[in-house]
């Protein structure tokens, strides 16, 4: 498993974690809304790790989309759920050539 892949698992969780439902939302909103932007610079990260070993990026793009517009409750709920789905199917994925 390259460090991408990695990545990918550790964001994937944790947008799963942060789409709990009442949980996700008092922890974003309590903190001021600062994991999003700690998620807006992981999901970065990823996508240039993963774009560096040619690897799935449609899981990092859908994480900074929905780190920009997460502070949304109902909305910002379902793009975590989604980004997580889609972060942990991306690591499954094989490598583009």
């Amino acid at each position: 498993m390259v460090i991408s892949q990695v990545m990918q698992l550790i964001t994937g969780v944790f947008e799963g974690l942060l789409g709990i439902p009442v949980f996700g939302g008092i922890y974003i909103m309590g903190s001021g809304y600062t994991p999003l932007f700690v998620m807006l610079i992981l999901h970065i990260i990823t996508l240039l790790l993963a774009s560096r070993d040619r690897r799935w990026i449609a899981g990092s793009v859908l994480g900074i989309v929905t780190s920009i517009i997460g502070f949304i409750p109902l909305v910002g709920m379902t793009l975590h759920w989604i980004t997580c789905i889609v972060l942990i199917i991306s690591v499954f994925q094989p490598r583009r050539y």
